[in-house]
């Protein structure tokens, strides 16, 4: 057998013993019997506990990610840069992290996921711990090591939410999701929070980098002591060995012709390009205007003021956990009696968030405390979609090409999104700046993230469009079958000429 036998249904790449879905030998222990009885290969417990281990995961992912921007004003006065090269930190990472999407997703629909994950977490932490130990000149080495973390990103967020729709089903995998996602809002406040306390506490930024490599490592314990490799598809009374894989070609081809797959995906690069800009241009926009109302002195010396990052933090970490949570249960809700629920929930979800950011935005030169009750509700609409685009995602598309989707919404959605957005707002912001002072520092950040208003409500269009459909999409999904009209050989003139069997069965 080769190395990659798509009709195999083991999976070849750095399995051990206990992962595979073939039957075990001889002198093997048997496995549990609610491990045999279960279609996924894993136990009731074991399952929950896997989706702990991947929540833990993610959350530590975005609060890595996040950490960089709560010590934003300590960063930009170390190495004396202004808003574009800042932005630039958050656009090398979402770039590195999209380019590779592609190269995890198809191999995580061949090989053992597992494993791919520990190689990819392993890797992303030592790189976070070098970029720690960075001098002031060499900027450009920040910039590099902030790119190689995405190797890591790249190699979990592909993958990971696979593990989870081969697990559970229908309103039980939402539930999952939910809780899986809300680690992306929860982890991206802890990041401020960490970055701004352990910066405050050790009196340089450096050390704000260094939390989340060691905890990097104990995630990669976790995976190889605890999560177990489900099969492909088994949960859904359609396994994998029923769908023989097809090229990346040919999943592609499939994809691109799925309407609600690739509205949703637009959709979602409305919610990226919004949360990236926000993510790390929020604490600096909030730290210019207390300097611009006179409530906060100027950054003149390390460490500057971070309290700004602190309170965004704790703001991200409870909107998320409401705004997820708000997302799942009017979906289940709504679904009881539209099968559009899911796309109508989010086009909700940007439509609402819209008018909040807006009104945060302009509301920043006068009341410290209205800029954070609007950013407060418009984070919350914002988080609705999480979860649900993850959902869609997984219920419109087939089993082996589910990482290949998830990929490819990484690439268009950060590509068009947040790979660029941060960058963007600085290189807006700089070019707005009428003179070198404090109030044209605050007033220009503050035009530039006038934009994200505008993309919310481009967002909020394009999940209308996928309400259109969402029941027919979702229906060839659960329906599909593979053709079996597969060719065979027939002698034609003394060469051999690959012909439909259905052309010679007659």
């Amino acid at each position: 057998m080769s190395l990659v036998d798509p009709t195999s249904d083991t999976t070849p790449f750095f399995s051990d013993d206990n992962e595979g879905e073939g039957s075990a030998g001889k002198d093997e222990l048997p496995s549990p019997k609610q491990e045999e009885d279960s279609p996924s290969g894993l136990s009731y417990m074991r399952a929950h506990l896997t989706v702990a281990v991947l929540c833990y995961i993610n959350l530590l992912n975005y609060m890595d990610r996040f950490t960089v921007a709560g010590v934003l004003p300590d960063i930009e006065h170390f190495f004396n840069i202004g808003d574009g090269k800042s932005g630039l930190l958050q656009t090398v990472f979402i770039c590195s992290y999209m380019f590779l999407a592609p190269l995890f997703g198809y191999l995580g629909d061949r090989y053992n996921r597992k494993m791919i994950m520990c190689v990819g977490i392993g890797f992303w932490s030592v790189v976070t711990l070098a970029s720690s130990f960075i001098g002031k000149d060499y900027f450009w080495a920040l910039l590099l090591t902030r790119g190689l973390v995405g190797v890591g990103e790249a190699s979990y967020s592909t993958i990971a939410p696979t593990i989870i729709a081969d697990l559970f089903i229908k309103e039980k995998r939402t539930n999952m999701l939910s809780v899986f996602y809300f680690a992306i809002p929860v982890g991206s406040g802890l990041g401020y929070i960490v970055g701004s306390a352990v910066d405050k506490a050790a009196k340089d930024w450096h050390w704000a980098l260094r939390v989340t490599p060691a905890l990097g490592l104990v995630a990669v314990l976790l995976l190889v002591c605890v999560v177990k490799e489900p099969k492909r598809g088994a949960i859904e009374a359609r396994p994998e060995h029923t769908l023989q894989r097809t090229s990346w070609l040919a999943d592609m081809k499939a994809l691109c012709r799925n309407n609600s797959f690739v509205l949703s995906t637009f959709g979602f690069t409305a919610v990226a390009f919004v949360t990236g800009s926000l993510a790390l241009w929020a604490p600096a926009f909030l730290f210019r205007a207390a300097v611009f109302t006179g409530e906060k002195q100027p950054c003149v010396a390390e460490p500057c003021d971070t309290s700004d990052s602190l309170y965004f933090g704790i703001i991200t970490c409870v909107t998320g956990v409401l705004g997820v949570a708000m997302g799942v249960g009017v979906s289940q809700w709504l679904r009881k009696r539209t099968p559009r629920a899911d796309p109508l929930v989010c086009a909700a979800g940007l439509l609402l968030a819209a008018p909040f950011l807006y009104l945060s935005i302009v509301f920043a030169q006068k009341s410290t405390i209205a800029t954070y009750f609007f950013i407060f509700f418009g984070e919350m609409f914002l988080c609705m979609n999480w979860a649900i685009v993850a959902d869609i995602l997984l219920y419109v598309v087939v089993p082996t090409r589910r990482s290949t989707a998830e990929a490819f919404q990484i690439v268009i959605s950060h590509l068009l999104g947040d790979a660029g957005s941060p960058y963007f707002i600085g290189v807006v912001s700089d070019s707005l700046k009428q003179a070198d002072s404090y109030m044209w520092q605050f007033r220009s950040l503050q035009l530039s993230l006038l934009l994200c208003s505008f993309v919310a409500v481009v967002g909020g269009a394009f999940f209308l469009a996928t309400a259109l459909f969402i029941e027919k999409d979702r229906q060839m999904a659960e329906n599909y079958v593979q053709a079996d009209d597969a060719p065979i050989i027939v002698p034609k003139r003394g060469r051999s000429t690959k012909v439909p069997v259905s052309s010679v069965l007659i």
